[in-house]
């Protein structure tokens, strides 16, 4: 079980891609953060949401995929995602990086390949995301749990919203993508902890991760 303050371990830059000015590192846990372009809709229909976990799952080499630069899977263990939430013009991941290939190198694959997928079926061109994504760096216990809080809480009804991982979380789904047990440890190791932490959530404790969001 891990507590208190993580211990960081900074890359060497000349070991990182040029654009990783995110300061990604071995061990590290990452808010990644992106919406879409003007703020306009990223995901139009329950296909578009499944097709981006299914691309997420692909990279990360937990579904089998036919061959793609865009979906080569890599290397095995390289990230975990604690908790996601996909919203219609938004999504949240909370990322584990555990090893030296930065988050760069999954999410600028997943949104490349994602808008590959949304141009060719909307007939359109450009890009869909507002910019290069957004990333910080998470590292205590205490803002781990309520920066999950933070991201299952982002729709107005979590409980009933499928595209976020707090199915996963209540059990009432297995998804491989989603690694929960760091964040149930943390907040007492079962699923109903979880769901107390959960409603107990608001404002008052948003405000101590609030270096940690985003401006939706």
């Amino acid at each position: 079980m891990w507590r208190g303050t993580l211990h960081i371990l900074h890359i060497p830059s000349t070991r990182m891609n040029y654009r990783d000015y995110k300061n990604f590192h071995i061990d590290g846990f990452f808010h990644v953060y992106n919406r879409g372009h003007n703020k306009d809709l990223i995901f139009r229909d329950d296909d578009d949401y499944r097709f981006f976990l299914s691309r997420a799952r692909q990279l990360l080499g937990l579904q089998k995929t036919k061959g793609s630069r865009w979906i080569c899977p890599l290397p095995p263990d390289t990230f975990s995602i604690l908790c996601y939430c996909l919203m219609p013009n938004h999504f949240h991941l909370l990322i584990n990086q555990k090893t030296n290939v930065s988050v760069s190198s999954f999410i600028g694959r997943l949104c490349t390949s994602y808008s590959i997928y949304f141009n060719k079926k909307y007939n359109r061109v450009g890009s869909i995301f507002q910019d290069q994504f957004k990333a910080k760096s998470v590292d205590s216990d205490v803002y781990l749990s309520h920066l999950s809080a933070y991201i299952h809480k982002n729709p107005d009804a979590p409980y009933k919203w499928p595209f976020s991982s707090l199915p996963d979380y209540m059990g009432d789904r297995n998804d491989p993508i989603v690694e929960k047990d760091l964040i149930l440890n943390i907040v007492g190791n079962n699923l109903s902890d979880y769901r107390g932490f959960l409603n107990d959530y608001n404002h008052k404790k948003e405000l101590q991760i609030s270096h940690l969001l985003f401006e939706d």
